[in-house]
């Protein structure tokens, strides 16, 4: 039998009928042909089997999909301001210029402008005076110091050398300026602006502790019976003089460029010291096997036009190999005595 909706289903309680009278649900049968009942039965049986054989495998799924750890999407936090890379090279940058373009602009409206790159609301200053721009200039300015006062937030002192019709010599100044992170995606800093112009104060005082003390044993006289002297003492001469192939005096792998253009001369090697233990006395002449390392702190004194002995000091790693020895590395810094004397993690150039 087959079920059809004819009407609704009136309203009717069974005590309103009369005795042998059937309710109208609004429902009725028709009749259903066998071709039809024969389908009806065959699909009862498909699906009764499709459920057999399908149950083992989507229970085994259910239970997969219950030992696995749903992912839960976490709660959304408001953006919070991060704190500044303990690198301040970036707002030490903005506090420089700005501090340039601060003493090149006067104290007329028209720096305003100018002034406004850096600090947004010196255009909305009114300037009393009547300096004129560019009478004074900073010939150089460079950060100091540099302290974080809160998150995205520097306290940065430039020192700057003004020269102008208002000095009759150069001199050196100091500002102090505060700079903010403009915040970017996700609370990184995007940029930098100043939160006031800039204030001069006093020179920052210089710091009274003692030197670090290096690793290196006792300089002494560079020796002619050590190979090793001569290979820094060429290198040098070709990275700070021109003359020479660089190349020939480094080991494979190892990239380094001549400074150019060559802002010296001559350069002389006066003194050297190793680091840890030096080499036993006479062992000099002799270049140890493929792979040994000598580390040295190296000074030298360097001529040009411009400089008449300059002392410098190089920290730099050798290399042995083929019988000679080789320039592996510049060393960012030399190392300190509270370093390994093994194998320091050191920053390098060209190694």
């Amino acid at each position: 039998m087959r079920l059809r909706r004819t009407k609704p289903a009136p309203d009717i309680s069974p005590a309103d009928l009369a005795p042998g009278e059937a309710v109208d649900t609004g429902w009725a049968t028709t009749p259903m042909s066998t071709g039809a009942m024969a389908n009806a039965t065959a699909l009862v049986r498909w699906c009764a089997w499709g459920l057999l054989l399908t149950g083992p495998l989507l229970g085994g799924l259910a239970l997969a999909s219950t030992a696995k750890p749903v992912a839960v999407p976490a709660r959304a936090e408001a953006p919070r301001a991060r704190p500044a890379s303990s690198d301040a090279v970036a707002p030490a940058g903005f506090a420089e210029v700005y501090v340039a373009t601060y003493v090149k602009a006067g104290d007329s409206d028209a720096a305003a402008e100018e002034l406004a790159a850096f600090y947004p609301a010196a255009r909305s200053m009114s300037w009393a005076g009547e300096g004129e721009a560019g009478s004074e200039r900073a010939e150089s300015a460079s950060a100091v110091q540099a302290r974080q006062v809160s998150a995205g937030y520097w306290s940065v002192t430039v020192a700057a050398r003004i020269t102008g019709s208002a000095n009759k010599s150069d001199s050196v100044r100091y500002f102090q300026v505060p700079v903010r992170a403009t915040a970017g995606s996700k609370g990184a800093a995007a940029g930098w602006t100043a939160t006031a112009l800039p204030a001069e104060v006093a020179a920052p005082t210089a710091s009274k502790g003692a030197a670090p003390e290096l690793s290196y044993g006792a300089a002494h006289a560079p020796l002619a019976s050590d190979p090793a002297v001569r290979t820094v003492q060429d290198f040098l001469a070709a990275y700070l003089t021109g003359r020479g192939e660089l190349d020939r005096y480094l080991s494979p792998g190892t990239a380094l460029h001549a400074v150019r253009p060559a802002p010296y001369t001559a350069v002389t090697v006066t003194q050297i010291a190793d680091h840890g233990h030096a080499p036993a006395e006479g062992a000099e002449a002799q270049v140890p096997p493929d792979g040994v390392q000598r580390r040295l702190l190296v000074d030298v004194d360097a001529e040009g036009k411009h400089a008449s002995g300059r002392p410098m000091t190089y920290a730099i790693e050798l290399r042995a190999r083929d019988g000679r020895w080789e320039v592996a590395a510049l060393e960012a810094a030399p190392a300190l005595a509270t370093s390994s004397t093994s194998s320091d993690p050191q920053e390098r150039h060209g190694s």
